[in-house]
């Protein structure tokens, strides 16, 4: 396959800074590797439904190296601590050195935990991103977050690891299931909320576009998607500010896929619904107009994303599971919530009963 490069981002972190290589059949083409593997061993960490369609072809463009690959069971519900220590396993068993570099050929699920893995192993080795969903391309794989879920919490054992590069091959996405698609576009319309409005226009023009899977509408949103959270990430690596607008949605999200089991609803689904329930939380603080709610509210149906929570949980629940989110400081539990479309914010100061009466309202 010919390979054609549509952008080229940075993100800027001083001495851990890493491109991020968008475009189509990148994943075939062995220049977008080589320059940021240092040693010899290359350890690809795939899973069972990515490797019959993808390993060959990164094999091939690692031909150079001395290539090992582990193949992990498909799933949310597999990204824990002894699904990743298979990785280690291998590692080990094939006695890989401090200059390996590991390979995560896959979605969110795999970077995390292949990132994870990578800031362990002989307390850290280099890794590369090349994310095979559209959530990963534009939010899971640009970061450095990288973990492992608990029975108790989403993503609450893991460290902020930075990859080598990221390689974002668009061509993969044809391969991508309904349901995955949608769950991508849920994280790109998060950035139009939080920070760029105008993307948010752009959304809702060409949202056709993308549920066609229209490759220069793709590239375009990857592209700024990817260039909005990498300007975040510059700005705060670690969260300990600005950076926890990304997680807009997420709170509520995080605890419909703990509460309903890991990988009944995607990532993405789950923090559609999440978006939602934070809007009419704004809306009822007297942040966000219904205007601006009903836009949000017909952009996800147009994404074919859940605009309510499952009904099988109820308000209980869901309080006690957003209780278990990073953002709990000294035991209160802060909102990422909006001033409008384009204005995020992060807060604690809003009432108990409030937040009630919206997880009640936003039930299905």
């Amino acid at each position: 396959m010919t390979s054609t490069l549509k952008y080229t981002l940075n993100v800027d972190l001083g001495d851990r800074s890493y491109p991020i290589y968008i475009g189509q059949g990148l994943l075939f083409d062995e220049q977008y590797f080589a320059p940021h593997i240092a040693g010899k061993q290359v350890m690809i960490v795939t899973n069972d439904v990515v490797a019959p369609l993808y390993l060959n072809a990164c094999r091939a463009s690692l031909s150079r190296f001395s290539i090992q690959e582990v193949i992990l069971p498909d799933g949310e519900k597999y990204k824990t601590l002894d699904v990743m220590n298979r990785i280690f396993d291998a590692l080990l068993q094939k006695r890989f050195d401090r200059r390996a570099t590991l390979v995560a050929l896959g979605g969110g699920v795999i970077g995390d935990i292949t990132g994870f893995a990578a800031a362990c192993y002989q307390r850290g080795v280099p890794f590369i991103q090349v994310p095979t969903t559209l959530l990963s391309q534009v939010d899971s794989s640009v970061g450095g977050k990288t973990g492992v879920n608990h029975p108790l919490g989403k993503n609450m054992i893991g460290a902020f690891y930075q990859p080598q590069c990221v390689i974002a091959d668009t061509s993969t996405l044809a391969t991508l299931h309904d349901r995955e698609l949608s769950a991508g576009i849920a994280e790109i319309i998060k950035y139009g909320l939080i920070c760029d409005p105008e993307f948010f226009v752009w959304l809702e023009k060409n949202v056709s576009l993308l549920m066609k899977r229209d490759p220069q509408a793709l590239a375009y949103a990857i592209e700024r998607s990817c260039r909005n959270k990498a300007e975040v990430v510059a700005s705060d690596e670690r969260e300990t500010g600005i950076r926890a607008t990304l997680n807009l949605g997420h709170t509520f999200g995080h605890a419909i896929e703990t509460g309903m089991g890991y990988g009944v609803w995607l990532h993405g689904e789950a923090v559609g619904a999440g978006m939602m329930m934070a809007a009419r939380m704004s809306q009822h603080l007297g942040w966000l107009d219904e205007q601006s709610v009903e836009r949000l509210g017909s952009l996800l149906h147009a994404a074919k994303l859940p605009l309510v929570a499952p009904s099988a949980m109820d308000v209980e629940q869901f309080l006690s599971l957003m209780q278990v989110d990073k953002k709990v400081q000294d035991g209160a539990l802060r909102l990422v919530l909006l001033k409008g479309i384009g204005h995020a914010v992060i807060t604690a100061d809003y009432d108990q009963a409030t937040l009630r009466e919206v997880i009640e309202s936003c039930r299905g």
